[in-house]
């Protein structure tokens, strides 16, 4: 479910039932033409629906991370750890195009990102992002057990 779909009047309830948010990191760099924009974008749209679809009704898809040389990744840090300060469990970063370390994202609590799915695609692909959503929250079941 995207942000601009929740309304105002039933989060409330709703908010229990989502305790994971998912950010799209498109890591834009600003040297992109028009149609190498649009193609980075179709392909990270492409590839949250491997989460998004199955997930409805648990994930919430923030705004997207649009620009990021990969140099400095404080600020998106920052925002994860915000987004849980408002009462998410988990925040899961997508990227259709970047590699990004873990050591340089404590807040985040799993990185799916394209390139270190090299050779799956398809079903695989999302049978695969689904199993690692899945072993999130379970790990987190375990922790609590």
């Amino acid at each position: 479910m995207k942000f601009s779909e929740v309304d105002g009047a039933s989060w409330q309830e709703l908010q229990p039932y989502f305790d994971t948010c998912l950010i799209p990191y498109t890591g834009l760099t600003g040297g992109e033409n028009p149609m190498e924009a649009t193609a980075a974008l179709e392909r990270l749209r492409d590839f949250l629906d491997l989460a998004e679809i199955p997930f409805k009704g648990r994930i919430i898809t923030y705004p997207a991370f649009q620009y990021g040389l990969q140099e400095d990744l404080s600020l998106l840090n920052e925002i994860c750890k915000q987004i849980k300060s408002t009462g998410f469990r988990h925040v899961i970063v997508m990227s259709a195009d970047c590699g990004l370390p873990e050591s340089d994202l404590p807040e985040v609590d799993l990185i799916l990102a394209l390139p270190e799915f090299k050779g799956l695609e398809g079903k695989e692909l999302g049978a695969m992002i689904q199993a690692k959503i899945q072993t999130l929250w379970k790990s987190e079941q375990s922790v609590k057990l």
